[in-house]
């Protein structure tokens, strides 16, 4: 007699904010998944959804809030997690009934909740897992956070207060899931936490054994075990995001040239005005800008106290380092935050004048540095494939995904998402490439 199969309870999930709450959404599918429980890509398949929050700005809450809201329109059965469930009391009085609130980074009591709104009897036939487990992102490319939390007290920032202090992950537990990543499929590892240079800070004289070699929890230690990880033949690119100019950051330059790390750092400078990094409670940027290394950095612009001398000061800085992806944000008041006591705030309108200026003056950096690459060779991952028009999309060792530029391909159909191909740069505008795979 053939075996009928159960119908398992189907979880549909909302990711909201930035990256490292996407690991956490990864995290919590893939724990649900090996007991069993399927997926839903809409409401209305759905037994209960998730709504993974952001709360770091209060335009972020209000985000998530209305999330959360059109769930429970389209669902009605919804457990909130992520970083705004700290504030569970403000979500319970807009929406009592949300089954459950949870906090950031908080996976056992959100499969708790799920098992409480939607039991599931287990299964030998469905309690299956992809052994790297479940993604949001596409197959090539993936998310490695290193640790959580943050040790810095940021006067315009709230994660140490939502996610802590910073805890590290040990390193064989890193390169283990990184291992199963790249044996799944993953061509490029983005190394992510709160602060990537701090990694270790608190497990500093706890080394661990991988492969037969000591590993000391230290960016630099796992960053070159990270680059091993692929071949010549398929190598692997290792990109490594919010790292802290801290003198020991020179470390991972040799590892750039040996190929192990891709030359490129995202630092979170903020500013460069001495007196607005003090109001910011920030170390001074004191890092040297290397020009064979991409940097992408993000600037708040209309700190409180922040004067038009400031400001000049900031894009005099941006000239001179030429840095090559900016983001900018206006500053933005966070309920909690100890920059909401300062004096001085910015008119919006103000604040609106400098950020154009600042976007106008790193769009016109851009562009110069891109056009410079006109006639280069270049190595390219490969995001998408257009087989009816012949064309690809892809991104450069320069260019992280979602928040940097692209490449774009003519003549490239026969390519694969994932490939990473060199490509002859044909053109550039403010913030792309366009150019040609060179055949191999």
């Amino acid at each position: 007699m053939a075996t009928i199969l159960p119908e398992p309870p189907r979880v549909g999930m909302v990711s909201l904010g930035c990256p490292k709450n996407l690991v956490d959404s990864e995290r919590i599918l893939t724990k649900l998944r090996a007991e069993g429980y399927g997926l839903s890509a809409d409401y209305a398949g759905a037994d209960v959804v998730l709504v993974n929050t952001c709360g770091f700005l209060d335009s972020a809450k209000e985000e998530s809030l209305e999330a959360i809201g059109e769930a429970l329109a389209e669902n009605g059965r919804v457990i909130v997690t992520g970083c705004m469930g700290e504030e569970a009391e403000r979500i319970r009085a807009r929406f009592p009934n949300v089954l459950a609130v949870t906090g950031a980074h908080q996976y056992e009591q959100v499969v708790d909740a799920v098992h409480a709104a939607a039991p599931h009897t287990p299964s030998p036939y469905l309690d299956l897992v992809p052994e790297a487990g479940l993604k949001l992102t596409p197959r090539h490319y993936s998310y490695l956070k290193i640790s959580e939390g943050c040790n810095h007290r940021c006067s315009f920032c709230i994660i140490p207060s939502l996610r802590g202090d910073l805890v590290s992950r040990r390193p064989d537990a890193i390169l283990r899931e990184a291992e199963k990543l790249v044996a799944a499929g993953t061509r490029e590892l983005l190394v992510i936490s709160q602060d990537t240079s701090a990694y270790g800070v608190d497990i500093r004289k706890e080394p661990r054994m991988w492969q037969g070699r000591e590993v000391v929890p230290h960016m630099t230690d796992l960053a070159r075990e990270l680059g091993r990880l692929g071949t010549p033949e398929r190598p692997v690119w290792v990109r490594l995001h919010y790292v802290y100019p801290y003198p020991h950051v020179d470390q991972v330059i040799p590892l750039m040239a040996e190929g192990l790390v891709l030359p490129y750092l995202d630092i979170p400078f903020q500013h460069a005005a001495p007196d607005v990094l003090r109001r910011m409670r920030r170390p001074a940027n004191e890092a040297k800008v290397c020009p064979d290394i991409a940097i992408r950095s993000s600037f708040v612009v209309g700190f409180p106290g922040e004067t038009e001398a400031d400001f000049q000061y900031l894009l005099e800085w941006l000239e001179e380092a030429q840095l090559d992806r900016v983001g900018a944000f206006r500053f933005e008041p966070v309920a909690g935050a100890a920059a909401n006591a300062l004096p001085d705030p910015v008119p919006e309108e103000v604040k609106e004048d400098r950020y154009a200026r600042l976007m106008a003056l790193t769009a016109r950096i851009s562009a110069e540095k891109l056009q410079a690459k006109v006639g280069r060779t270049v190595a390219v991952i490969i995001d998408a494939v257009d087989t009816e028009s012949g064309g690809a999309t892809g991104r450069s060792t320069a260019d992280a995904p979602e928040i940097d530029g692209e490449v774009h391909l003519r003549d490239a159909g026969h390519l694969n998402e994932g490939d990473i191909v060199r490509v002859e740069i044909e053109d550039a505008d403010d913030h792309d490439l366009f150019g040609v795979p060179i055949a191999t």
